[in-house]
C-alpha cells in the first residue's frame, strides 16, 4: 500500500516552532510521507535565512522565494500572488494526499487557495481563533472555509469553526501546538542560556516581540516608540528583543530595535530569531514576556510568567490570568509593569493554567490524518447551527 503523502507548508520561524513536533510525528509513522514546503521569511537574509536551520532535521521538498523586499499593502499583494502561482506548480509536481497548514498569514491564504482550486484537501490548525487587531483575521476564517479538516486549540475555537459552517465531525480540539515543545524540548539551564546569545541576564529581564497592528494605518512606530520610552524606565532590567514579522511596517520596527540596542548594549541585545530552542529558554528564565506577540498568550502561561500584552493585535484570543492587558501608550505600558512586578500579581503566577491543552496535539494530529476519509472529501456540506 501507498504511503499518504502529508505536505506541510510553513512561512515564517514562529509557525515552524509550532509545527515541528508534527512533521516528526509524520516522518516517523510507516502510513505516512513528509513533503514540506518552505516560503515567505524562511528565504530572505533580512529575516535570517531561517531555512538552513530547518534543513538540520527535515529535507525540504520545494523553496518558494514570494517575499519582495517591499512591506507596503503593494508589496505584500504581489508577494501573495507570486506565491499562488509556485504553489500551484509545486502541488503539480508533489501530488500531495493532504496540505497541512497552520495559522493565519498571507503565504499561508495563497498556498491554500491554490491547494483549493487543485482539488487538494486542506487541514488547517490553529482555526477559529480571534484578532481584530489584525487582517490575520480574515485570513484565518477564509482558510477555515477553504480547508476540509480544523485542528483548534481550544474547546471555544472548535465551537467557532463549527459556527462558520463546518461540520463538527470534522473538527477536532487537539489543544495549542506551542505546549508541546514545551513538553518535549530539553530546554537551556541559565548559564547554557547566557551563553548561547553571549549577554549576561541582570536581577530583572524581559523578552520583546512587538509585531505590526495591520489594520492600523502607520501606527507601528509610534506604538513601538512608546513602548520604548516605557522601558527606558526600568531599573536593573536587561532586555531582549526579537524582531517583527514580514508584516506591513515590520522593517521600521526592526531599525528601532537595532538602534535601541545601538544606544543601549550595556542593558540590551537584539536577535532576527533566536530560534525555537532559544526563544523557549527565555521564556523560562526572563520575568515577562512583552509585545503583542500570540506566544504571549499561548506559551508564556506555561512557565508561570507574566505576559504584558499590547493593544489590540491578540484582542479576541482567549487568556490566561498571567496576561496584562495594556494600551499602546507609555502610561499604560508602565502601569503594567508596575503591576507586573507587585507581590500580588507574582503569587498569582504560581497558580497560572495554561488554556491551551495537555501537550499532545501532534499525536492526536496524525491519528486522524490516517484514518481520514479522502473520498468525497472536497464536497462540503455547510453545517447550519438552526436546522
Amino acid at each position: 500500500m501507498s504511503k499518504r503523502k502529508i505536505c506541510v507548508v510553513t512561512g515564517t520561524r514562529a509557525e515552524y516552532g509550532l509545527l515541528y513536533w508534527l512533521m516528526k510525528e509524520i516522518q516517523n509513522d510507516s502510513e505516512l510521507e513528509l513533503q514540506l514546503i518552505v516560503t515567505g521569511m524562511h528565504l530572505s537574509p533580512e529575516f535570517g535565512l531561517t531555512y538552513k536551520e530547518i534543513e538540520k532535521d527535515f529535507k525540504i521538498d520545494k523553496k518558494i522565494e514570494m517575499l519582495l523586499s517591499s512591506d507596503t499593502a503593494v508589496g505584500i499583494s504581489k508577494s501573495m500572488g507570486l506565491a499562488q502561482i509556485s504553489f500551484a506548480e509545486a502541488y503539480e509536481e508533489l501530488k500531495p494526499d493532504i496540505l497541512v497548514v497552520l495559522g493565519d498569514r498571507y503565504e499561508i491564504f495563497s498556498a491554500v487557495s491554490a491547494a483549493m482550486i487543485a482539488r487538494v484537501p486542506i487541514a488547517h490548525l490553529h482555526g477559529g481563533e480571534s484578532t481584530e487587531g489584525a487582517f490575520d483575521e480574515s485570513i484565518r476564517h477564509s482558510i477555515t472555509k477553504m480547508s476540509h479538516l480544523h485542528f483548534t486549540a481550544t474547546e471555544e475555537y472548535k465551537k467557532r469553526v463549527i459556527q462558520l459552517g463546518e461540520q463538527p465531525k470534522r473538527v477536532f480540539n487537539v489543544g495549542g501546538m506551542g505546549i508541546e515543545n514545551i513538553k518535549r524540548l530539553k530546554l537551556l539551564t541559565k548559564k547554557e542560556f547566557e551563553e548561547s546569545i553571549n549577554f549576561k541576564l541582570n536581577k530583572k529581564n524581559i523578552l520583546v516581540t512587538f509585531h505590526p497592528v495591520t489594520l492600523e494605518n502607520s501606527t507601528a512606530k509610534e506604538q513601538f516608540q512608546e513602548l520604548l520610552d516605557a522601558i527606558d524606565e526600568l531599573r536593573d532590567t536587561n532586555i531582549i528583543f526579537t524582531k517583527a514579522n514580514s508584516d506591513t511596517d515590520g522593517r521600521v520596527i526592526n531599525q528601532m530595535c537595532d538602534e535601541y540596542v545601538t544606544n543601549n548594549h550595556h542593558k540590551s541585545i537584539c536577535f532576527t530569531s533566536l530560534g525555537q530552542l532559544r526563544y523557549l529558554s527565555a521564556l523560562q528564565h526572563v520575568d515577562a514576556m512583552i509585545g503583542n506577540s500570540s506566544s504571549g498568550l499561548a506559551e508564556a502561561p506555561s512557565f508561570k510568567i507574566g505576559t504584558i500584552n499590547i493593544g489590540d493585535r491578540q484582542k479576541g484570543r482567549i487568556q490566561a490570568k498571567s496576561v496584562i492587558d495594556c494600551e499602546p501608550i507609555k502610561s499604560s505600558i508602565s502601569q503594567a509593569f508596575k503591576k507586573l512586578y507587585t507581590q500580588e500579581f507574582q503569587e498569582l503566577l504560581k497558580n497560572t493554567a495554561n488554556p491551551y491543552g495537555d501537550g499532545c496535539a501532534s499525536i492526536k494530529i496524525v491519528k486522524e490524518l490516517k484514518k481520514l476519509d479522502l473520498d468525497n472529501i472536497l464536497k462540503k456540506l455547510f453545517y447550519d447551527l438552526r436546522v
